[in-house]
Order: C-alpha cells, then structure tokens, then sequence
C-alpha cells in the first residue's frame, strides 16, 4: 500500500456504513463523533500550520504567500530532503489548477535549474471537464502502473467518489503526465526531462534561465526563417506522440515554450489514448487546427483538415473507418 492511499483510507473508512457491524459494538468500541465540515479558513489555517510544523530545514529563497504556503512546502519537502532540489527561487507560472516554480537542481539530476510543477489541492484549483479526455485510460498508481480492475477497494472507493477515490483520480491524472514524459523525452520528442514525481508535484527540466522562464509560442512573433523549420518540428513530434499511441489533447501555441530558437510541447495530463478513447479524432483535428491557426498568423498557411486526416489515415485510421467520425 502506498502513504497517500494509507492516508486516505481512513477517510473512506468513515464514510463507510458497514464498519459499525455487531461484532465492533459487542466490543462496544466507541461510535466516531460527527466531524462537522470545516469551513475554507479553517481549512487554509490548518494548510498552513502544517507548513510552519515541517523539519529538515527548508527555508527557500522564494517566500510564497499564506494560502500557497502549506500545499507548496509539503509538495516539494520530499524533493528537498532527497536533494533533487536545493531551493526553490521564483514562481514561474501561476495557474488554477497547478504552479510552475523555477528551482535549483541538485547534483543528482545533472542540470543547474529544474522546474516544479505543482498541482493546486483541490479545495484551491477549479477542475476542468477531464471525462472526454479519461476515456479509455487507465487509472495510474503514485508508481505509474495501472491499477488492476480487480482491485475492488480501489474502485469502489472510486466509483463513491470518496475522499480517498477523488486522491486517487487525482493521482492518475498527474501520473498520465508523467509517464507520457518519460515515454516521449525517451523517444526523442521536444518534451522536458522529468525527474522526479510525488502524488502532487513533477519535477522536470527547465526551460529558460535564471532571470526568466521561456516565453510561450502564443507571445512569440517568428522570423521568416524560424517558420517552417519550427512548424515541421511541432509536426514531427505529433507523429511521435501517435506513434507511441497518444494524441496531445490541449496542443497550441499556449502550450509550447520557445527559447533559443527551439520548441518545448508542455502540459500533458489529458493527453488522450489514440486506439481507446471514442473522441480521439476529433481531438487529434482540434489539436492539429489549433497549430495551422498559428503558424498561419506567422504566414504559414496549412490545411489543418488535410494534414489531420493524414495523421489519422498513417496512425490510426488502419483501426476506424474515418467517414464514420465526420
């Protein structure tokens, strides 16, 4: 068993109707009180108690403000006590759902600087609708193996969308990044390096330097010789997600950095399985029109139709017959 199901299995346990049978009243074990729902400051003021009660002596450059502080020190204390990173110097990108903050590397991972990705507690971030993207998942553990379905306390405390079976969706969605960065920066794509992982955080390789981090794509205005090599990169590592048998999901200009003439593709949580999720196509063509539209402000123009039909038709149009899906 993992410490974040330990940790959330007592919460299942409690809301669970049947732990209270004859046998525990014979030994007449006292009923649990009634724990009254907390309200939001409560909550935060406990997140933050929990960051002013850590050890080890993690006292980072970057001073994050109160909310963030406890949900930001405990992410990243595991890595700090492991020495894959050594402080943490600025916040790079501030979102609803995760942060990205710029930190010093330690010697294990062979790099100056390395990023943080942070994913905000729930009771902070507003969740967007993943179902499309979920579809013909499978659920990841906090290792990145798959959870076997014939794990029924798993499962069921998913399907109750118990405390324990939303840290556990949760979990997964993170892992699915992972993982796909591990696959993809093996396989030679334009992807970040990914260090290390907790239920949380991913730490990967920073894009930038120590003044900045790189800009995105979106706020980047090519020159004429940048256009076509850059647009033949982005090409090339969609064929390299399909041919491992994955589609983006959330691909454009917003989602890829530029620095030093080069691209990074970031943010793969919902990246979307090519051979089992029913909506692939029609995700492969929004992610694939989302492009051409840049590349056709930089004076590239594509047919974004044309080029996702193909993809589909060398990668997975030999499974579905792709006049069924238009």
């Amino acid at each position: 068993m993992t410490d974040h199901e330990s940790r959330f299995e007592e919460y299942e346990d409690l809301f669970d109707p049947m732990r209270h049978d004859r046998s525990a009243r014979r030994r007449r074990k006292p009923k649990p009180r009634h724990v009254p729902k907390k309200a939001p400051g409560e909550i935060i003021a406990d997140v933050v108690d929990a960051a002013e009660g850590l050890e080890g002596g993690f006292d980072p450059t970057y001073q994050p403000s109160e909310y963030e502080a406890g949900w930001l020190m405990g992410s990243l204390e595991q890595f700090y006590d492991q020495q894959i990173i050594t402080d943490v110097l600025a916040l790079v990108k501030g979102g609803k759902e995760a942060s990205v903050y710029r930190c010093a590397a330690g010697p294990a991972t062979g790099v100056e600087l390395v990023a943080a990705k942070v994913y905000r507690p729930r009771m902070f971030r507003q969740l967007r609708n993943d179902k499309q993207y979920r579809q013909g998942r499978t659920i990841l553990t906090a290792e990145g193996r798959p959870v076997k379905k014939t794990d029924h306390r798993l499962m069921r405390a998913i399907g109750k969308k118990s405390a324990f079976g939303v840290q556990v969706e949760h979990t997964s969605w993170l892992m699915h990044e992972y993982t796909t960065l591990q696959t993809l920066h093996r396989a030679g794509a334009a992807v970040p390096q990914p260090f290390a992982a907790n239920d949380n955080t991913i730490i990967m390789d920073y894009v930038g330097d120590e003044r900045m981090a790189a800009p995105l794509l979106n706020d980047v205005r090519l020159g004429a010789d940048e256009t076509r090599p850059l647009f033949d990169e982005v090409l090339r590592n969609v064929e390299l997600m399909l041919a491992q048998g994955w589609i983006h999901g959330d691909l454009s200009a917003y989602n890829i950095l530029y620095w030093d003439g080069a691209i990074t593709l970031i943010d793969f949580p919902q990246v979307t399985a090519l051979e089992t999720n029913p909506d692939a196509y029609g995700i492969l063509r929004r992610d694939v029109a989302r492009i051409c539209e840049y590349f056709a402000r930089m004076g590239l123009p594509r047919d974004a139709d044309a080029l996702a039909d193909d993809l589909w038709y060398r990668f997975g149009g030999n499974w579905t017959d792709i006049s069924l899906l238009t």
